[in-house]
């Protein structure tokens, strides 16, 4: 019995360092789980950036959409455009180009009507001085604050209004068909309706574009994770059968040996027999159950674990099979029918293994390992 006892306290030994090696995998599998959801989150963050940012342009001074609102005539009278009046609009692409056109607002969006298009000069001297060129001609321009601006032709001052609501919502349509239209020269004034309903439903299909590929990263993430983790658990597996079947025969009967008087002991009748009465087990009852268990099977509990994801109920029922209770005496302690304690058993397996199986089936593996 001393050599069995001293061949038994190495198996334990060994299968403590295991159970470390163990430990330090699932540590390493849990960061290399952070770091994928993380890159998952980075490309996430690409592609939505990389579909919704404009293509970034200098900074100009009047680059934009300008709407006329009054004008000053000489002697000082001032005139306000009305509401019902169509609006003289300026389009500025960048600080080289200028394009006039009529804009009116409608319930549903905007009409354009491009005029002419007209080269300007633009030079920013500092401390709000600014050199204004309409082809070959200088303009007074006076810039009031970033949204005003008043430009002097012929002795008439024009205030207009930066319209920045219009070039966020349709600036780059605008600035293409102008540019476009105003080309032709000898040609009818063309009328261009910038629909809001339409701009919704192009936001619209937008966001259905990134959610979709939200999505599929989400699905490639989680294949990717299922697959990893099920290599890890037949590997897992495989090493819990090779274990049992390289166990040598000494080893064995030491262990049955072991076994044998835990069973037979005092306090493995006292926990049966608690168990019997139907009597809820307490938090610090549960983790003496875990030592005892450990004293017999210490390699038991970490392989458990390192199975599958359990609940807590799925746990405390791999327990309570561990120490061989009944399942009906299962079914007492926990507080759930006996029905639902054999559901939770062949899910189990189901979940372990990949494949239906019965609660007898998994009640068996449960007994097989830990040692």
């Amino acid at each position: 019995m001393c050599i069995f006892a001293h061949r038994l306290n190495e198996v334990k030994m060994g299968i403590k360092k295991e159970v470390n090696e163990h430990l330090l995998e699932e540590v390493n599998e849990q960061k290399l789980k952070h770091i994928r959801v993380l890159v998952v989150l980075v490309i996430v963050a690409l592609v939505l950036v990389g579909c919704s940012q404009v293509k970034e342009r200098p900074q100009y001074v009047l680059e934009g959409v300008w709407t006329l609102q009054y004008r000053v005539y000489p002697g000082g009278n001032r005139a306000e455009l009305s509401e019902n009046e169509e609006a003289h609009g300026l389009i500025y692409d960048g600080d080289s180009m200028a394009y006039a056109c009529r804009l009116i607002r409608t319930p549903s969006g905007l009409v354009m009507t491009p005029i002419e298009r007209g080269s300007v000069t633009v030079v920013n001297k500092g401390g709000g001085e600014i050199l204004y060129l309409e082809g070959n001609n200088p303009r007074p321009l006076t810039m009031i604050d970033d949204t005003t601006m008043t430009i002097q032709r012929h002795g008439v001052k024009y205030g207009y209004h930066r319209a920045e609501d219009i070039w966020q919502e349709w600036g780059d349509n605008m600035r293409d068909i102008v540019a476009g239209d105003t080309a032709t020269v000898d040609k009818e004034p063309t009328n261009y309706v910038f629909s809001v309903k339409e701009r919704q439903q192009e936001n619209t299909i937008h966001w259905l574009i990134y959610t979709m590929i939200v999505i599929l990263l989400l699905v490639a993430h989680y294949v990717i994770t299922n697959q990893r983790s099920k290599r890890r658990l037949k590997a897992q597996l495989q090493q819990i059968r090779e274990e049992h079947e390289e166990r040598p025969q000494s080893v064995r009967q030491a262990m049955e040996a072991e076994e044998e008087r835990f069973f037979a002991s005092d306090e493995y009748g006292a926990l049966v027999k608690r168990m019997a009465e139907g009597q809820p087990l307490k938090m610090e009852e549960w983790t003496n159950v875990e030592q005892l268990l450990k004293t017999v099977y210490p390699g038991f509990t970490t392989q458990l674990r390192n199975l599958y994801p359990m609940s807590e109920l799925e746990y405390q029922v791999c327990l309570l099979v561990k120490l061989r209770i009944i399942p009906t005496d299962i079914a007492s302690v926990l507080a759930r029918d006996v029905s639902t304690i054999s559901t939770v058993r062949s899910r189990l397996y189901k979940k372990v293994f990949c494949r239906k199986g019965g609660a007898r089936e998994w009640d068996e593996f449960v007994l097989s390992i830990g040692a």
